[in-house]
């Protein structure tokens, strides 16, 4: 399944699906287990840290600046997490990562470190780094927005080839374009609310909302002229 969220507040619901960001109210649920919190009577609790991290470790993030550590290895970067939180062997750790590089195509780039990457290459390391984990979904966060025109169809490539294995992905984006492309369903949020949600031809293609059409609308000219 691919859910593509646009709109205002988006990142927000995403921080607050890996319960990056507290709930006033109500609860965020995946694969039916609650993430953050536990039921105590009738009010929610707050969960360990300890067990927090455990569930993120069933969530991968993609970050919109990439969040690389800066002084690992780009193979270091990928194998990490896998080896803290999982457990994992580093020599099984490893192959995984040399597997998940050569999938994002930067196989061979396991020694450098993230400053002699393109910004491509980062984003394209940080979404091989979020299916390190093996995660039951992917929070991609405006994948593209800290990249520059020419770099974009090379993540935007790798999100496609996700998308296409079967992958669950929530995606942030502006990318009107690609989210008709790949998305199942769409939800449009201003302000962080829901405004209109639904399959892309509903959303996208016949908008119900006025807030809908007047974003679609400046993206749209945008896109057109070829700046987005």
């Amino acid at each position: 399944m691919e859910k593509v969220s646009v709109g205002r507040g988006s990142s927000k619901l995403l921080r607050a699906i890996n319960h990056l960001e507290r709930l006033d109210s109500g609860y965020v649920s995946v694969g039916g287990e609650l993430v953050g919190v536990r039921v105590h009577g009738d009010r929610f609790k707050e969960l360990s840290e300890r067990a927090i991290l455990r569930q993120r470790s069933r969530i991968g993030f993609g970050f919109q600046h990439f969040n690389l550590f800066p002084h690992l290895t780009i193979l270091d970067n990928l194998v990490e997490a896998p080896i803290v939180t999982q457990h994992v062997p580093r020599a099984q750790a490893e192959a995984r990562a040399r597997d998940l590089l050569a999938r994002v195509g930067l196989a061979g780039r396991e020694s450098a470190f993230p400053r002699q990457l393109s910004g491509g290459q980062q984003q394209r390391v940080a979404i091989a780094r979020a299916l390190a984990l093996e995660p039951e979904l992917i929070l991609l966060d405006e994948p593209t927005s800290a990249l520059d025109p020419e770099l974009v169809g090379e993540v935007l490539s790798v999100i496609r080839d996700l998308a296409r294995s079967g992958t669950t992905l929530i995606v942030v984006t502006h990318e009107i374009r690609f989210a008709r492309e790949i998305a199942g369903h769409v939800v449009f949020l201003d302000g962080g609310r829901v405004v209109e949600t639904g399959p892309p031809e509903q959303v996208l293609d016949h908008p119900a909302h006025d807030r809908t059409r007047e974003f679609l609308g400046k993206v749209t000219r945008t896109e057109s002229a070829g700046i987005a």
